[in-house]
């Protein structure tokens, strides 16, 4: 019995995708690296971190930490108990959005109103709210599967749901996470089984609402212009995509050697966090991009192949939460890659996994957690063992 209890992590390893497991801890260990590489000077030459080049590597670190234990608390929950705390979850989520904006509450950086301080850390809300709307959307969709033909009644309800959502991120301003978010809900309200016709229909209604938001606002043209033409004003409004495409070019084929990238010494803001990407261009050069890339493919593309797979068993809300995550990392690494190449707008969303952001590795780990429960529970009932 007690060896029973020794071996039961060790079955438990052996009863995953492999290839989910090792592209996740690979992300995980080369984001490390690369934060620790890309935050050495600044961390170095800014008084408020101490002077100190560990001052991210630490933080970094231990937030990884965290997001590990957390991801294997994660892994011990059920996915019936996921899904019945799901829409209490994504309440929870939106009681966060909305108390992040009271000042005195929340906390305000470069103008933005997103993190609530916990003392030695800070929680961003819309990271917990990309994993939360993963779990209530499936939910929804689940319980309004017999009605996706039906706008009224299956699409209305999620919109009225996600326009709150929405609002609320683009007070803060997010509007990185709102687009996220959109994609996650129609995403999942897609494979659910929402017409095709309809899809179309409305995606080209939230492509016209995007589009409204930019006309309106002078800080989103100046954006979007900046993205189009960034050396018409290397210095300004197209500052960071520039001094991010000196990095790639910088890097060629193999790099320039880790650590020892230039555009980190205060040229590239936010190296270790948006632009994380350029640092990794600039020192390890194409193939070191190239490796990335590939190891989200792969990420993705395995972690579809668990959502397939509980299609095939029947499992719809595991499937749809799988998907959902797949959606999730698949699109914001995405556009952070559009971003630090020039193919985006700027947009202030981190690469999953990867970048130097509290919350938001905490809340990939847990995500992986879930997927590798998924996973897991699956195995179990092709072998025709109780999860």
């Amino acid at each position: 019995m007690i060896l029973d209890t020794l071996n039961a992590p060790r079955r438990q390893m052996t009863e995953i995708d492999p290839a989910l497991f090792w592209s996740s801890l690979l992300l995980l260990v080369m984001g490390l690296v690369m934060v620790y590489s890309a935050s050495i000077a600044y961390a170095e030459g800014n008084r408020a971190f101490g002077n100190q080049s560990t001052y991210f590597l630490v933080r970094h670190g231990l937030y990884l930490a965290i997001g590990l234990v957390c991801g294997a608390a994660a892994f011990q929950v059920r996915m019936e108990n996921w899904q019945k705390f799901a829409p209490w979850l994504f309440m929870f989520s939106v009681f966060l959005l909305m108390i992040v904006l009271i000042p005195g509450i929340g906390r305000e950086v470069n103008g933005a109103r997103r993190w609530l301080s916990l003392g030695v850390v800070n929680l961003q809300p819309s990271e917990l709210m990309k994993l939360f709307v993963v779990l209530y959307a499936a939910d929804y969709t689940v319980r309004k599967m017999n009605f996706m033909h039906n706008l009224q009644r299956a699409f209305l309800p999620m919109a009225s749901v996600m326009a709150l959502v929405g609002g609320l991120l683009i007070v803060e301003p997010d509007y990185g996470a709102f687009v996220v978010i959109v994609f996650i809900a129609m995403g999942i309200l897609f494979l659910g089984g929402l017409k095709a016709r309809l899809f179309a229909v409305l995606s080209l209604a939230l492509l016209a609402a995007f589009t409204f938001l930019i006309a309106i606002s002078p800080y989103r043209r100046a954006r979007l212009l900046g993205f189009l033409d960034p050396w018409e004003d290397p210095f300004g409004k197209g500052y960071q995509l520039t001094q991010a495409l000196i990095a790639f070019g910088r890097g060629e084929w193999f790099g320039v050697g880790l650590g020892a990238s230039v555009q980190k010494l205060f040229y590239l803001p936010e190296a270790h966090t948006d632009f994380l990407l350029a640092i990794i261009g600039e020192e390890l050069g194409f193939f070191g991009v190239l490796a990335v890339v590939s190891l989200f493919a792969l990420l993705v593309h395995r972690i579809f192949a668990v959502g397939r797979q509980c299609v095939q068993l029947n499992r719809v809300y595991p499937a749809l939460v799988a998907m959902g995550i797949g959606i999730w990392f698949g699109v914001q690494g995405f556009i952070n890659m559009g971003v630090n190449v020039g193919l985006l707008p700027t947009k202030g969303l981190t690469l999953p996994l990867m970048s130097f952001g509290g919350s938001g590795i905490v809340v990939n780990c847990i995500a992986l957690g879930i997927l590798l429960r998924v996973d897991w529970e699956n195995r179990q009932l092709m072998r025709g063992t109780t999860a």
